[in-house]
């Protein structure tokens, strides 16, 4: 029979293989993006403008799931390396637009085998790995 305190247990915990497992990914990721003088944030940002090319700040907030207070310095960071461009909507002066730059589109080019090398760094098979994706999105799908 399992006590009280077996749900305090840290190995009983989702959150922490997650959060654990998160932290080992983006490290994986570091190497590759360091050459590049990129955060991961930065990198993930650019994947979503590479697919958009021009989209709200909000918009790309809830893309990414971080807030404005942690996206402003990535944009801001992007836009002085000259990746994007921000500027407030003609039609509505409330929204703030981001929009690539041909520098950022370069980038794209830069960072084309970053996935398969990092993938690479990994011992899952595509079936584990297309389950792990499935499972991850289907608990982010409960935060919209």
């Amino acid at each position: 029979m399992k006590n009280e305190t077996d749900s305090l247990r840290l190995e009983n915990q989702l959150c922490f293989p997650l959060y654990a497992a998160a932290r080992g990914v983006v490290r994986r990721y570091r190497p590759h993006l360091d050459a590049l003088n990129l955060t991961y944030t930065q990198y993930i940002a650019m994947m979503v403008m590479w697919e958009e090319r021009l989209c709200s700040v909000r918009e790309l907030g809830k893309r990414l799931y971080l807030d404005s207070g942690t996206l402003t310095p990535v944009l801001k960071s992007l836009e002085q390396k000259g990746c994007v461009r921000r500027y407030r909507s003609p039609e509505d002066e409330r929204v703030l637009l981001v929009e690539l730059t041909e520098n950022g589109r370069q980038l794209r080019e830069a960072c084309a085998d970053i996935p398969y090398k990092v993938g690479c760094s990994f011992d899952l098979s595509a079936q584990d790995a297309q389950t792990l994706h499935r499972l991850l999105y289907q608990i982010l799908g409960q935060f919209d």
